[in-house]
């Protein structure tokens, strides 16, 4: 089962000032883990350094299976 590990960093998560950088997928949680700290400093991130995510995802597996829900 291979795994790929989607980083992203989200502020004011929830709110009407959501801002989601998509900053890339990888292929290992150190790969990610490591360009957070190649970047956490910069603009745009070192004011919220806790709003960074790795999503873990398996390749060729269906996450959306259920559709909409009322």
């Amino acid at each position: 089962m291979q795994k790929v590990y989607y980083l992203h960093h989200t502020r004011d998560k929830g709110t009407e000032d959501e801002d989601d950088k998509k900053i890339g997928t990888f292929g290992s949680y150190q790969l990610a883990e490591e360009v957070i700290n190649r970047i956490k400093d910069k603009p745009g991130f070192i004011d919220y350094p806790n709003d960074f995510y790795i999503d873990e995802y398996i390749i060729d597996k269906d996450y959306w299976t259920d559709g909409f829900s009322d």
